[in-house]
């Protein structure tokens, strides 16, 4: 068996996405795109069949293949590298990662899509420590950049592993070169997000109006509120309370704001209603 540190010598081998929400299974749609085997699995199974559904419908002769794995053992089987898409919750990604450390050889790459915490809390007790990286996906195939960081014991190797491989599915990948909670992107996005929501908050004007006004200033297709509703609205909350507990002084308007919204059920595109209420129920 090759060492900790050296990652599979061919990516050809199948995938791995644990997790098959909105992001797991964009990135299974990716991955079969580009020709690799993707094995995903879920909790839920209904997810899992959902996600096969999505795949087929976006890429019906794609040169790869997506299969329904009923479990995380059956679907790291034989994988080169695994992703975890699960939600943003400390403790349930830790419990995943100390699965995976236990399902897989030292050489397979586990990575963690986590938007806001840093691989280094999730290697504690794992026995191979150095295979594991962040890869934080944003929306694809809308937006393909990648940002893989090290958890700070990554091996190099595995780093030049994973950069070297994710051009070949349709991904850009920028590499974080100091460890950051929210990495590059998000840490400028956070500030915007969090101010659109303080307007909304304050009374200041609706999300409609925002989104209009950062459309035409900034020239792009869609405001701050468009694209939580595509992320999640629970998935924005976890993460502004990841930021809350790691940054003293945080406005609580804006949380305050995504809870209420959580709280009716309204998550956005998932649940075919959140700041707006023009999306069909798990589209």
């Amino acid at each position: 068996m090759p060492s900790s540190a050296e990652p599979p010598a061919a990516t050809h081998h199948p995938i791995a996405v644990v997790g098959a929400g909105t992001l797991g299974r964009r990135l299974a749609l990716m991955f079969a795109s580009g020709g690799a085997e993707v094995r995903i699995t879920d909790p839920v199974p209904g997810q899992i069949a959902e996600a096969v559904e999505f795949v087929s419908g976006h890429a019906a002769h794609a040169p790869g293949r997506v299969v329904a794995a009923d479990s995380v053992k059956a679907a790291v089987d034989g994988a080169w590298l695994v992703v975890e898409a699960v939600p943003e919750r400390l403790e349930l990604k830790k419990w995943v990662f100390a699965e995976l450390d236990r399902l897989t050889g030292s050489e397979v790459v586990l990575a963690s899509n986590s938007s806001s915490f840093p691989t280094s809390r999730l290697i504690d007790g794992l026995a191979f420590p150095e295979r594991v990286l962040n890869t934080h996906f944003y929306l694809p195939p809308l937006i393909n950049a990648v940002e893989v960081m090290s958890s700070g014991r990554t091996s190099r190797a595995v780093m030049d592993k994973v950069l070297g491989a994710l051009p070949e599915f349709g991904f850009t990948p920028l590499e974080v070169r100091a460890e950051s909670t929210g990495f590059i992107y998000n840490r400028i996005w956070a500030a915007v997000k969090r101010e659109a929501l303080a307007v909304v908050a304050e009374g200041v004007a609706t999300p409609e109006e925002v989104d209009l006004i950062y459309r035409l200033v900034v020239g792009v297709s869609s405001g701050p509120f468009r694209v939580m509703d595509q992320v999640g609205l629970d998935v924005v909350l976890d993460i502004e309370n990841q930021y809350a507990a790691e940054r003293d002084g945080l406005p609580e308007g804006p949380r305050g704001l995504l809870r209420e919204y959580v709280g009716r059920g309204h998550l956005g595109v998932k649940s075919g209603r959140g700041f707006y209420n023009d999306y069909r129920e798990g589209s």
